[in-house]
């Protein structure tokens, strides 16, 4: 029991139900601030921790792959950028040693933090706060667009074509238009105009989002958080915070249809294996979706619901070749799930943050995670659904907030046991490193 600001008695109903809106609202208003801690015993054989990887523990904050004395690489002038790629001392072999995992090189934006990363082929595309998203070519600026508002919080390529999702929860679709200028177009937004005026004008279209407020399905109200592609069958897929998960034609830009997926805010969606979809929220759940024929016209089922917990779930990611879904949270665990036949399994949780994990990727036999306690974790997927910790990667002063893996060319000859993976910070940075499958060639 409690007391309001008259000094009557007020009784809470459901403690975890505070919490879980205490924390939505934090997403809402500043993700960088779900900062929750994790209280993990310091001894134990499910805790691994940093002293349990071959990465260096000089610092919190840098490794030796990451020193402060940094060298330019690109000096051109650009009209958006001020500060150019740099290289950490060290990294191009000086010391005499190759470095199959660390830093290859860092760039900091003055523009501010970083919130999104796309790699597609050797491009890759970052989105900030700024409103700007910056296409970089070999640690060399090759491009850029700004959208009127709202900060880029997601980035999807597919083919020419660029979508980017904002915090004003509108989607814009840019086209790579002229290679002599390389520069990119603006084509237009999704829902297309015609189609949200003409939605606008059925009173049967319209949902209610809040209190005394309406608004078309076929348009998100909030931030848009999270997309994913479904190259296949031509769909793009768009969760937002205001708990809808949306469907688009790509190639008419039509909403086909709008899911009330979850009871809080959706921060991850992504396209799975089979055709599952899987949507990841403040709420704590996990759900997989799938399209189904239902009469004439196809909708998305709730297939089932894989977690259900208090903390909220940043990210969900899958690895499509090893059938395994992996689901971070603001409590710095990370649960992962794989394919049994026609299930999925809970196989077990990755202690390895002191704070949120504020997003995943996949390479090979590989999992990174991001957390707010400024580090990368580096897993490795072994027999029986064993995950080792090969390192931890030390860069970035600020929260990591998303991360990207960049595609190996079809001549490549390590088989997949070196990646390249980008990472963008709250920091305002994006970090470049190789990462290795093979911790015992790595040195520190």
């Amino acid at each position: 029991m409690t007391k309001d600001m008259t000094g009557k008695p007020v009784f809470l109903k459901n403690n975890s139900l505070l919490r879980r809106r205490k924390l939505a609202v934090l997403l809402h208003s500043s993700e960088p601030n779900v900062f929750i801690t994790t209280q993990q015993p310091e001894n134990t054989e499910n805790n691994i921790s940093h002293r349990y990887s071959n990465a260096s523990s000089l610092s919190p904050v840098l490794s030796l792959n990451s020193s402060p004395v940094m060298s330019p690489i690109n000096q051109m002038p650009s009209p958006y950028s001020k500060s150019p790629w740099t290289l950490p001392h060290g990294s191009n072999g000086n010391d005499g040693s190759v470095h199959n995992t660390g830093l290859i090189g860092s760039l900091i934006r003055e523009e501010g933090h970083i919130y999104s990363l796309a790699s597609c082929g050797d491009l890759l595309y970052t989105g900030s706060d700024s409103k700007n998203v910056r296409v970089w070519k070999n640690l060399s600026e090759f491009s850029g667009f700004k959208s009127s508002s709202g900060l880029v919080k997601a980035i999807v390529v597919s083919g020419d074509r660029v979508f980017t999702g904002h915090q004003d929860g509108k989607i814009r679709v840019w086209k790579y238009s002229d290679k002599k200028k390389k520069t990119y177009k603006r084509i237009g937004d999704l829902p297309r105009t015609k189609d949200y005026i003409k939605s606008s004008m059925n009173p049967n279209n319209y949902i209610q989002v809040r209190r005394r407020r309406n608004v078309p399905w076929i348009k998100h109200f909030d931030a848009v958080s999270s997309m994913s592609l479904n190259e296949e069958q031509g769909l793009l897929y768009s969760g937002s915070w205001d708990r809808s998960l949306k469907v688009w034609r790509i190639s008419d830009s039509k909403c086909l249809e709008s899911v009330d997926a979850h009871d809080d805010a959706i921060n991850s969606v992504v396209v799975g294996f089979g055709g599952l979809v899987f949507t990841g929220s403040a709420d704590g759940k996990v759900k997989v979706w799938r399209r189904e024929l239902t009469g004439r016209t196809t909708k998305h089922l709730l297939v089932n619901t894989l977690l259900d917990q208090d903390s909220a779930v940043t990210s969900v990611v899958i690895n499509a070749s090893r059938t395994t879904v992996y689901a971070g949270s603001s409590d710095g665990l990370v649960n992962f799930w794989e394919r049994e036949k026609q299930s999925l399994s809970h196989g077990g949780v990755l202690r390895g943050h002191k704070l949120a994990v504020l997003c995943l990727a996949t390479a090979g036999n590989l999992l990174l995670s991001g957390s707010a306690d400024n580090c990368i974790c580096v897993w490795r997927k072994e027999g029986d659904g064993i995950h080792n910790c090969l390192s931890v990667l030390n860069g970035h002063t600020g929260p990591v907030k998303c991360l990207a893996v960049q595609d190996q060319s079809e001549d490549e000859d390590e088989k997949d046991e070196e990646w390249i993976v980008y990472s963008g910070s709250l920091d305002n940075s994006v970090n470049l490193w190789r990462v290795s499958e093979l911790p015992e060639t790595c040195h520190y």
